[in-house]
C-alpha cells in the first residue's frame, strides 16, 4: 500500500511539473512569436506595444500583425491538439488525427466551395461549412475503413489518406476552374497563420468554447471506455453516447482550426503522444495538457517557418508537415514493433 501511494504521488508530481513546464513554454513561445520575424523586436518593445501603446512603428507591428497571428496560433493549436487527443481516445486508434483521417480536408472542401460559389471569406461564416464538411469526412472515412464503429489503425489511416487525396483533388479542381478562388485560397490551403486580424477570431469563439468544454467534460468517461465497452457499461458509462459526443467535439474543433488557418495536419498526432509520455493514460490529464502543449508546437513551427527562409517565410502548414511526417513514420515503426 505504501508503494502504491508513493507511485501515485510520484505520478501526480510528474504531471504537475509537466503542467508548469508547458505553461512556461507557452508564455515563452508567445513572446517569441510576437518578437521574432523578418523585423525582430526586443522584448522591451513588445511589452511597450502591449501595455503602453503610442502608435509607433513597432507598436503597430505588434498590435496589428504579430498579436493577431499569435492569438490565432493559440486558438488553432488548442483546437488541433485537443481534437487529436480526443479522436485517438474515442477511436482507440493511436494514429488517429483530423489531418491524417481527412477530417480537416473535408472541412476545407466546403470552405473552398463556399468561397467559390458564394464569395464568402469571413471565418465566422466559413466555420458553418467547415463543421458540416468535417462530419461528412468522418462518416466517409469510417464507412470505408471502419468496422463496427472502429477500424484497425492501418485501415483507418489508409481510408483517411484516400479520402484526403480525393478532397485535395476536388479543391484543386474548384480553384483551377475559378482563378479568383485560387488567388484567395492558395496560401490558406497550405495552412497559414499570416494576414489575420482579431475580427477573424470573434465569430469562431462560440464554436471553440463549445468544443473545448465538451471535450474536457468527457475526460472521465473516456477513461471508462478505455477499459472496453463491457467494463464501461459496468461503470455506468454509455460508450455509444460518449463516442458520439466525442465526435461532435472533434467536428467543432476541427472546423474552428480549419476555418481559421486552413487544413494543418500532424499537430493533433504529435502532441497527445508526447503528453502521454509524462501524463500516462489518464485522459483527463492527456486532454488538459494537450490543449496547452499544442499551441506551443504550432507557434514554434510558425516561428521556425519565419526564420529559416530569410526575408520570405514558410507557411506553418509546410513546417508541420515536415516535422509531423517524421513523427508519423516513427509511430508507424513503433506500432509495427509492438505488434511483433
Amino acid at each position: 500500500m505504501v508503494m502504491t501511494i508513493s507511485a501515485r504521488d510520484t505520478r501526480r508530481s510528474v504531471r504537475m511539473l509537466a503542467l508548469a513546464g508547458v505553461l512556461a513554454a507557452l508564455v515563452a513561445v508567445v513572446l517569441a512569436s510576437i518578437a521574432l520575424g523578418s523585423y525582430r523586436l526586443p522584448l522591451g518593445a513588445v511589452f511597450h506595444a502591449l501595455f503602453a501603446y503610442d502608435g509607433s512603428y513597432s507598436d503597430v507591428v505588434v498590435r496589428d500583425t504579430r498579436l493577431p497571428r499569435t492569438l490565432l496560433g493559440i486558438v488553432a493549436g488548442m483546437a488541433l491538439g485537443l481534437a487529436g487527443a480526443l479522436l485517438q481516445s474515442v477511436t482507440r486508434n493511436p494514429i488517429a488525427e483530423p489531418g491524417i483521417l481527412g477530417i480537416n480536408h473535408g472541412a476545407a472542401v466546403l470552405i473552398v466551395f463556399a468561397s467559390a460559389t458564394f464569395g464568402i471569406t469571413a471565418p465566422s461564416q466559413l466555420v458553418w461549412f467547415a463543421f458540416v464538411g468535417s462530419f461528412g469526412a468522418t462518416a466517409l472515412v469510417y464507412a470505408i475503413g471502419g468496422s463496427r464503429g472502429a477500424g484497425s489503425p492501418l485501415r483507418l489511416a489508409l481510408a483517411g489518406v484516400a479520402v484526403q487525396a480525393m478532397f485535395v483533388g476536388i479543391n484543386q479542381a474548384m480553384m483551377v476552374i475559378d482563378t479568383r478562388t485560387l488567388d484567395r485560397m492558395r496560401f490558406w490551403l497550405v495552412g497559414s497563420l499570416a494576414n489575420r486580424d482579431l475580427s477573424d477570431l470573434t465569430g469562431l469563439v462560440p464554436f471553440f468554447v463549445a468544443g473545448v468544454v465538451l471535450a474536457l467534460l468527457l475526460g472521465r468517461s473516456l477513461n471508462a471506455i478505455a477499459l472496453g465497452d463491457d467494463a464501461a457499461h459496468g461503470l455506468g458509462a454509455k460508450p455509444a453516447v460518449i463516442r458520439l459526443l466525442g465526435m461532435v467535439a472533434v467536428g467543432l474543433l476541427a472546423a474552428v482550426a480549419t476555418a481559421a488557418c486552413g487544413p494543418i495536419a500532424f499537430v493533433g498526432l504529435m502532441v497527445p503522444h508526447l503528453v502521454r509520455l509524462v501524463a500516462g493514460q489518464d485522459e483527463r490529464w492527456v486532454l488538459g495538457l494537450s490543449v496547452l502543449a499544442a499551441p506551443v508546437v504550432l507557434l514554434a513551427c510558425d516561428i521556425l517557418g519565419r526564420l529559416v527562409a530569410g526575408s520570405a517565410e514558410l507557411q506553418v502548414g509546410i513546417v508541420t508537415d515536415v516535422v509531423g511526417g517524421l513523427v508519423f513514420v516513427f509511430l508507424i515503426r513503433r506500432l509495427r514493433t509492438v505488434r511483433k
